[in-house]
């Protein structure tokens, strides 16, 4: 079973790029200012960007409960969380998946996930999946960096992976989401400030498609 494992991430891969997004084709990219939302997170309380006056910007992933890539990525989300969240970037969660097309990630499959795995970030719904299509989001999992700028507003500063490597944190050799922080924190340019999210398609409503 373990060696069928990294095959069937590969034609799982496969598949996410020869599937074209039905939805979301006209989000942000690089430099846009994203709209603050509110969405219900897994303690019950509802989140918005604004709630943290001290944050200098957020890791925005959207992620979910059912996909081998998402649950690949947990680990080393929880990890950028707590390294980035006290310099001033936290990871915030979001699940886009529609529930009747992915009952297991409905907001109860999402309270025992984040509580099995002691998630430390926001993990939030987006049951209408209006915040997913804004961003542009394809992808589980798919990372958004969002700057705090001197006017208040959040700009976007970084898109696509996590990392090079979605099946092996040993074999990581270009850590894109960390090398973006690192140069907001410094106040230098991006070197790279795009990359292509690798990972299950988003679970669209029917209506939505």
């Amino acid at each position: 079973m373990q060696r069928q494992f990294p095959l069937l991430l590969l034609l799982l891969s496969v598949f996410a790029l020869l599937t074209s997004a039905m939805v979301a084709q006209n989000g942000y990219q690089v430099g846009d200012v994203a709209t603050d939302f509110t969405l219900k997170n897994v303690n019950g309380q509802m989140m918005s960007l604004k709630d943290q006056k001290n944050a200098k910007g957020y890791v925005v992933t959207f992620t979910c409960n059912t996909c081998p890539f998402a649950k690949l990525y947990e680990d080393r989300l929880i990890q950028l969380h707590q390294k980035y969240a006290p310099l001033g970037y936290p990871v915030v969660a979001i699940n886009p998946n529609d529930v009747t097309a992915s009952p297991g990630d409905s907001f109860e499959q999402m309270q025992k996930r984040a509580k099995d795995k002691k998630f430390p970030f926001a993990y939030l719904q987006d049951e209408s999946q209006e915040v997913t299509k804004r961003f542009g989001a394809t992808r589980t999992p798919h990372l958004y960096i969002l700057q705090k700028t001197s006017q208040g507003q959040w700009k976007v500063a970084y898109i696509g992976a996590l990392d090079n490597n979605a099946g092996d944190p040993e074999k990581v050799t270009e850590r894109y989401a960390e090398n973006a922080l690192n140069s907001l924190l410094a106040n230098q340019p991006i070197a790279q400030t795009f990359t292509k999210a690798i990972g299950c398609t988003i679970k669209w409503r029917a209506s939505a498609q």
